[in-house]
């Protein structure tokens, strides 16, 4: 089990993130939804993952895509923080969609990539020890935990999921 951190693990942008996450089985629930999020975006046609709600906004695929680039982010910097407090830098989700091209792949080939990141995202934060989940750094400007880390990497999916039943499957 791996406890909730305090609200100075995590930057003040991540609390609606962290919010999400409603147990301290986090990893269970991370578990959980690599077959649930699986599952909602290979059961898409590739008309339907191409569906963005409003113009100028993500398609679906593009969604997952993002969902993906950050975990990976996430993840690298829980495993550099568990090992040392160092600083690194941010990124612009934004600059990360413009640069790839989310919309030429399948959408059942991106299901494919997710469930291959949550498994190994899944690895990583099983090996943590009670006092490597402690360590900080500081990412983006803001200091963070490996907890508060482990805690944005379930609640941003469920941020994500919720905008997706929202504003796309409504």
């Amino acid at each position: 089990m791996i406890t909730r951190p305090q609200p100075d693990e995590y930057p003040p942008f991540a609390s609606v993130y962290v919010g999400h996450v409603e147990t301290t089985e986090v990893l269970g629930l991370m578990t959980e939804l690599r077959d649930s999020t699986f599952q909602l975006f290979s059961n898409m046609t590739e008309e339907q993952a191409m569906y963005a709600y409003a113009p100028g906004k993500w398609t679906l695929k593009q969604v997952l895509g993002h969902m993906i680039d950050t975990e990976r982010t996430f993840s690298y910097r829980a495993f550099v923080f568990s090992r040392n407090n160092i600083e690194l830098p941010g990124f612009d989700q934004d600059i990360y969609i413009a640069n790839n091209d989310f919309n030429s792949r399948t959408i059942q080939d991106l299901a494919l990539e997710f469930t291959a990141v949550r498994e190994s995202t899944l690895y990583l934060y099983r090996a943590f020890s009670e006092d490597q989940l402690l360590r900080r750094g500081v990412a983006s400007g803001n200091p963070v935990s490996v907890r508060g880390l482990v805690y944005m990497t379930a609640g941003h999916e469920l941020h994500h999921l919720k905008l997706i039943q929202e504003r796309y499957l409504a």
